[in-house]
């Protein structure tokens, strides 16, 4: 059985993940870049995993991205889609703020 080295409970009955989620405060914005290309940043998570989320995001609406310094950069303006997309991954609505 695998405990978890952070709460000690077994890996089945661990809630620390949905208690980092519901402690967040993500914030989601929309910059111009070079050549007149847009980029969507989220900015905000902390003590979860910022590449699965990424990957998950990335999939979710069809672009490229990356993660540099805490903070998921994706390729287009995809405000709306992502607010949601973090909705849908456990993220509450409330602590989801964006332009």
């Amino acid at each position: 059985m695998d405990i978890c080295p952070k709460c000690g409970l077994p890996k089945q009955a661990c809630v620390c993940n949905e208690i980092a989620r519901s402690e967040q405060r993500i914030t989601v914005e929309s910059v111009k870049r070079r050549f007149g290309k847009y980029a969507t940043l989220v900015k905000g998570l902390e003590n979860v995993d910022l590449r699965e989320i990424a990957r998950e995001l990335k999939e979710e609406l069809a672009c490229g991205g990356t993660v540099k310094d805490n903070i998921i950069e994706l390729q287009g303006n995809h405000l709306s889609k992502v607010k949601q997309t973090l909705i849908r991954l456990g993220f509450p609505e409330s602590s989801i703020t964006g332009e």
